[in-house]
């Protein structure tokens, strides 16, 4: 299954809605990845699997780079393309282009209970350093705060 990661544009909003009311409690509106696409801090990548001729936005992430850090504020898979890898390349690609622009850590928030997605990060080198309580206003849950190094220092 042949797959790319490219920049997100507008015309990708109408599939990425699809993946993202599927995947969130509280789905994003298309304003605000509207707002993330124009914004200059913020990087919005898809995964497009290329089959039979077609294109199909399998996932996305949208990701900030502030200073020293990348900070996740999106990432979710199409339901029929899970468990194929693609959330972990889109986190690859992240990394990498953090790496590039002399950024030295990551973070992100996730909830306690998203026990795939906590699997995919520690995949991915994060841990948990520490707890937002009550983080999610939709369900009071708490958030896991989770850090990575982009380049760890070998001991």
């Amino acid at each position: 299954m042949p797959l790319t990661i490219d920049p997100m544009k507008k015309s990708d909003l109408p599939e990425i809605m699809k993946i993202e009311r599927e995947s969130f409690l509280s789905p994003w509106t298309v304003g605000m990845f509207k707002r993330e696409i124009s914004s200059d801090h913020s990087h919005c990548l898809c995964a497009r699997i290329h089959s039979d001729g077609k294109e199909i936005v399998a996932g996305y992430i949208v990701f900030w780079l502030i200073i020293d850090e990348a900070h996740l504020h999106s990432l979710a898979v199409k339901k029929e393309f899970r468990g194929k890898g693609i959330a972990f390349r889109l986190m690859q690609s992240m990394k990498t282009i953090a790496g590039k622009n002399d950024v030295l850590f990551q973070t992100l928030e996730v909830r306690a209970s998203n026990v795939e997605a906590i699997k995919l990060y520690r995949k991915c080198g994060f841990v948990v350093k520490g707890v937002r309580p009550l983080y999610y206003s939709d369900t009071h849950e708490d958030a896991l705060i989770m850090w990575a190094d982009i380049n760890p220092v070998s001991e």
